[in-house]
């Protein structure tokens, strides 16, 4: 008898599969939760999570990637969460929404995020982001809203961005980003542009293609006066030390070539 409820309690609690070892998750089931900050989730249920306020602590867990069912999900204003987006968020393939603002997020955008297609809102505001945008933003083609403010971003804003031609509002101020592509006046439904205070020194010719009403901020960057177009909704605070001319046409400070 003693040697029988052992395998009567192997029995009950092991899952159907082929290898027969299931290891009971959270909710003493076999692989249909993810536990997650200390909560368990229902992989089949779940289809909207939030983690805000300081609810998410230390690094954002690969497990997130099993909740397959999710068409939200934001991670936001969690000061004691840290470490890299990890790759496996590109496992979320219904989701419509993403935002993972005001957080202490890490390292570059994982390429496997743009497997998100489905995506009409990104935005990873005031963390400390790194790296160049990836060209494979282009894939997002049904994108509306990026935001990515107060990172540290840096190159160039890749040309794919002109694919994106959903896209009402790209937000990109307090970055160190230097250039911008004239692919930028492919994007027909934009509304807003706000790329202030990064460390851009041109604009494309084409800029004022943006359709009529298209508010552009470009205040506080590294832009001579040769980058002033009329459609531009603001000018103030250029860094214009290394202008051959300043804001009035006089001779600047530096040598001109």
């Amino acid at each position: 008898m003693k040697y029988l409820l052992p395998i009567l309690f192997l029995f009950l609690f092991s899952c159907d599969n082929d290898d027969n070892d299931c290891i009971l998750d959270c909710a003493g089931a076999c692989n249909e939760n993810v536990e997650l900050w200390g909560e368990c989730y229902n992989i089949e249920e779940t289809t909207q999570l939030w983690i805000i306020n300081g609810m998410g602590t230390g690094t954002i867990p690969s497990e997130i990637g099993n909740l397959t069912n999710l068409t939200w999900l934001t991670i936001s204003n969690n000061p004691n969460l840290g470490g890299n987006i990890p790759e496996e968020i590109g496992n979320l393939t219904n989701l419509t929404s993403l935002a993972m603002d005001q957080n202490e997020l890490i390292g570059e955008i994982p390429i496997e995020l743009f497997n998100l297609t489905n995506l009409t809102y990104l935005s990873f505001d005031e963390n400390q982001i790194s790296g160049s945008i990836p060209p494979e933003i282009g894939q997002l083609i049904n994108l509306t809203d990026f935001w990515a403010s107060s990172n540290e971003l840096s190159g160039d804003i890749p040309s794919e961005i002109g694919q994106l031609i959903n896209l009402t509002d790209l937000y990109l101020p307090h970055n160190n980003l230097t250039g911008i592509p004239s692919e930028i006046s492919l994007l027909e439904n934009l509304s807003s542009i706000t790329i202030s205070n990064n460390q851009f020194t041109s604009l494309p010719d084409n800029i004022c293609d943006l359709p009529d009403g298209c508010y552009i901020w470009v205040h506080d960057n590294n832009l001579c006066e040769d980058n002033y177009y009329e459609c531009l909704s603001d000018w103030h605070s250029q860094n214009q030390s290394n202008c051959c001319q300043g804001p009035e046409g006089q001779t600047n400070w530096t040598t001109c070539p």
